[in-house]
């Protein structure tokens, strides 16, 4: 046996492709994609308050934990706006994510196999068609965008599609400018795009590998185009583009909120709560679920992160609603916590992103993967039978940790 063959007997995680966090995924991802694709997954706005926020509120919540009474078997099943789903994680609906050549159809293919349900962004390079095949348990997310009657054609394709619900995405206010930098992305990923982007791609050999395969198998190159904002099999207009038409549409009104529950024949999401006011009022429209949601950090910096903003809003609802959490969401600790709190799942962005970054698929199960055992370890400590027990008591709460916006 020679030398270099001993080391890596003796060092089998250098060589194993799963990874034991999702820090672990980030930096795997940084370490495999070009600066400008890893910077896009990174995102966020202004100087990061709210970023930062929504991570380090969750290690405010201490739990207190049994040393004896742990229960043999732990249940984490639940449904979602009537999915059921094998765990109270799902995918939160990002956009474009030609991070690997298939995308949101490996996303949706992890959360398939992991049992759990996916929201597909209008955003997606990838036509909702397709996703759902690889996942029937898909949410289409919906802005508003183009005005009624174009809004009105997404919801019927999505119907068509076999969507199982609708997540409608409101709170967004073109926040422009990152401190540390915003990424380099092209509108296009045509030869002229490559060779600009070379000087990243050339040091990242295994993700131009990847490409440069999908390139020779499919005979052309990846775009960034929208196929889930026209027709089924329409060109859909870049990213840039579409961006542009959503600023150039004049923002919804509780009453369209209503209007979209009127015309969609299914369950329907609000994502983007922080206020207990907006709650009352999405609960009037009859919404079946709303995501307690700062938009990751994405919209106006300085916003609480949303696990503050989430126990009040449970309150203010009282069982009217479903109420999920998104935001911060890294460890399956921070899941529990979310429960605890009142939660009944929670959504994750970046976690995933990074290990589809870091593996593709497999990265994105590996990270679904962390989350469960995360979960179960916190059951176990607290001495729990099902996700249905965790409750506020069971977490040592900083009397200034809650944020009752528009109470």
């Amino acid at each position: 046996m020679s030398r270099l063959t001993a080391i890596a007997e003796a060092n089998p995680w250098r060589r194993n492709p799963w990874f034991e966090s999702v820090a672990e995924a980030q930096r795997r991802a940084k370490k495999k994609l070009p600066r400008s694709v890893y910077m896009a997954l990174v995102a966020g706005s202004e100087q990061g308050v709210t970023i930062d926020d929504n991570t380090a509120a969750f290690a405010e919540l201490g739990p207190k934990p049994h040393v004896i009474g742990a229960k043999a078997e732990r249940d984490m099943a639940t449904s979602v706006m009537g999915q059921p789903i094998s765990m109270p994680v799902m995918i939160s609906p990002t956009g474009v994510q030609a991070v690997t050549p298939d995308g949101e159809v490996d996303v949706a293919r992890a959360a398939a196999a992991r049992g759990t349900a996916m929201g597909l962004s209008s955003f997606a390079s990838k036509p909702i068609e397709e996703v759902i095949a690889a996942n029937p348990q898909t949410f289409f997310q919906v802005y508003w965008l183009g005005g009624k009657e174009r809004v009105l054609e997404r919801l019927e394709r999505a119907k068509a599609a076999g969507a199982a619900g609708v997540i409608l995405t409101t709170d967004w206010s073109f926040s422009m400018g990152r401190d540390w930098g915003s990424p380099s992305i092209p509108e296009k990923l045509d030869a002229k795009a490559m060779l600009t982007l070379a000087p990243e791609i050339v040091v990242r050999p295994r993700w131009a590998a990847q490409w440069a395969r999908d390139v020779v198998v499919n005979k052309r190159f990846p775009d960034l185009t929208t196929p889930n904002l026209v027709a089924q099999g329409e060109m859909g207009p870049t990213f840039f583009g579409a961006y542009g038409e959503w600023m150039g549409t004049p923002p919804a009104t509780w009453e369209d909120i209503a209007w979209v529950v009127e015309n969609f024949d299914g369950p329907v999401m609000l994502k983007g709560i922080t206020r207990i006011d907006d709650a009352r009022r999405a609960v009037d429209a009859g919404v079946t679920a709303i995501s307690v949601s700062n938009h990751g950090g994405n919209n106006l910096d300085g916003t609480p992160a949303s696990i503050r903003c989430l126990a009040p809003i449970v309150d203010a609802v009282d069982g009217q609603v479903e109420v999920l959490l998104d935001g911060g969401i890294r460890r399956g600790s921070d899941v529990a916590k979310a429960l605890a709190l009142g939660a009944r799942a929670g959504m994750i962005g970046r976690a995933y992103l990074w290990g589809l970054g870091a593996n593709g698929q497999a990265g994105v199960e590996n990270v679904l993967d962390i989350l469960r055992s995360g979960l179960d370890s916190s059951l176990i400590g607290l001495s729990k039978s099902s996700i249905s027990e965790l409750c506020r008591e069971d977490y040592v709460i900083p009397d200034d940790f809650m944020r009752r916006l528009g109470e």
